[in-house]
């Protein structure tokens, strides 16, 4: 019976890795695909390699904090652990029906929350700890992207330039024997620059899924008396991961973005980077959270921050009878440009394989902060309120649901 418990432990590991390479995976390189930097099958490539660099060296941390911290490693019984996996891969079900990126990591504590507290084990302390870095997180996330909004994103945007090709950046001549690689004949210096940017984030974005997200596969079966060892189950976890990636996340690249956000390249960038930060450092505390919440707090400010850019800091505190149209809205990432000198291509644009408007040979000056009509706001949301009442309701309600609905369930099993 253990022997069969431990089997079923690891097809639903291995279902609930699948589910984290499929999505993670668009995410982290939904850019580079759609730009036709990297083919799909390198971007599976490249995501499989630094998820298991992230989950080999940060991702141990969470692993062993799930796994033996918030409860004792006793406490995981080989039905315990089925139980914790099954929770968990329902939460990725459930997202991914109504279409919304709820939080893994957050949902697989909850459920072992559950089994904390059914069993009298749960590290109280340690949970204060986690409860507080899932608010501080995105609030940071939020503050770092609301003050690059503001202060850097229109100078960035005004010198950094993003191209979608016809033709992959890297091409074969193959008339030769040997095959040899060259760059896109398209591409200027500046195009050489940005490629790169986007290529080498994408792989920091997945290294960071790795060392956030490979405890949500296996840290049950670690705990479980030794069903896994940390090194397997980093192992197991990562090829869980690359079956996604090889599979599922075909779609997701061609998809990413395009129903929540029309998020220019560098914008995207920007996210990627506070987001995987964030994120890093506490999987390197041991801390478990979400890289979705991050990112999205991340988007939030950086559109606060674009908008607020029409007032001083002073305004926006005091609004005044002759600056009654400052608001705070979120559709102001789009450009920073002129109407005549359109940003580069969103991802929404690569999703839809929309092509971008051509640029203008002359970029004007960035409005300074507070000044009157800033020519950067058009009439494309940056962030759809509903989407995101839906996704942080989806946020707080698929953890609570975990530990609600795993309670019962541990009392019967213990």
């Amino acid at each position: 019976m253990v022997m069969l418990l431990t089997v079923v432990g690891i097809v639903v590991a291995v279902f609930v890795g699948f589910n984290i390479g499929g999505s993670s995976t668009g995410v982290a390189f939904g850019p580079a695909v759609g730009s036709r930097l990297v083919r799909k099958t390198t971007a599976a490539g490249l995501f499989i390699g630094f998820a298991f660099f992230g989950a080999w060296t940060v991702g141990r941390n969470v692993i062993a904090t799930m796994s033996s911290s918030i409860v004792p490693a006793t406490q995981f019984t080989p039905a315990a652990s089925v139980a914790v996996l099954f929770f968990t891969g329902a939460s990725l079900f459930i997202s991914n029906l109504y279409g919304v990126p709820a939080s893994t990591s957050m949902t697989a504590v909850g459920a072992i929350v559950g089994l904390g507290l059914a069993s009298g084990t749960l590290n109280q302390a340690l949970m204060f700890v986690i409860v507080s870095a899932w608010i501080a997180a995105p609030l940071l996330s939020f503050l770092i992207g609301f003050v690059v909004g503001r202060y850097v994103y229109p100078y960035l945007d005004r010198y950094i330039a993003f191209t979608t090709f016809n033709l992959h950046f890297i091409q074969l001549d193959r008339s030769g024997t040997i095959p040899r690689p060259y760059v896109n004949v398209n591409a200027s210096p500046q195009d050489i620059v940005g490629s790169l940017s986007v290529v080498i984030i994408a792989c920091y974005m997945a290294f960071s899924a790795g060392a956030s997200n490979a405890a949500n596969a296996v840290a049950p079966l670690v705990g479980a008396g030794g069903s896994l060892t940390v090194d397997q189950g980093v192992l197991l976890a990562v090829a869980a991961f690359g079956l996604g990636s090889f599979t599922i996340a075909r779609r997701t690249l061609e998809t990413v973005g395009s129903n929540i956000t029309e998020l220019p390249i560098l914008a995207s960038l920007i996210v990627s980077v506070v987001g995987g930060t964030v994120i890093t450092i506490l999987s390197y505390f041991g801390i478990p959270a979400s890289l979705a919440v991050s990112t999205t707090s991340t988007i939030i400010g950086l559109g606060w921050g674009r908008s607020s850019r029409a007032a001083t800091l002073a305004e926006l505190a005091t609004p005044t009878p002759e600056r009654p149209d400052v608001e705070l809205a979120t559709g102001a990432l789009v450009t920073s440009r002129a109407e005549d000198a359109p940003a580069g291509p969103t991802i929404g644009d690569i999703a839809r394989q929309e092509k971008p408007a051509e640029k203008s040979e002359e970029i004007p000056d960035v409005p300074a902060v507070g000044a009157e009509g800033p020519a950067d706001l058009d009439e494309r949301s940056l962030f759809d309120p509903k989407a995101a009442k839906r996704i942080v309701t989806m946020w707080v309600l698929t953890p609570s649901l975990a530990i609600v609905t795993s309670y019962p369930v541990f009392v019967f099993l213990l």
